[in-house]
């Protein structure tokens, strides 16, 4: 493995234990700042698993970025969306489509 690879895998894994170390921030919050989210790196890797010939389903890849299976996560620790959150979703999401 080069030393590129083994320096992504790396900052891979420490963006990993920062979002899981940061559960209280909820995935429509990154959405509304950064664009992506758990969800949108578990289909990134789901889909890089699968073209590197690794076989892959979105559970096994979100159970990967989540740190456990991704219903137990979301009970333990998604809360729901407020109103604010919501609205600056659906205003970044049709701006995006507009």
């Amino acid at each position: 493995m080069s030393k590129e690879v083994e320096i992504e895998a790396a900052v891979l894994r420490r963006l990993l234990k920062h979002l899981d170390d940061n559960k209280s921030v909820q995935n429509i919050d990154l959405m509304n700042l950064a664009g992506f989210c758990r969800n949108c790196l578990s289909k990134w890797y789901m889909a890089e698993a699968n073209a590197l010939g690794q076989d892959m389903d979105y559970d096994q890849a979100r159970e990967k970025v989540y740190g456990e299976p991704y219903q137990e996560w979301k009970e333990k620790h998604q809360t729901p969306a407020s109103l604010e959150q919501q609205t600056a979703f659906n205003e970044s999401t049709a701006n995006k489509n507009g």
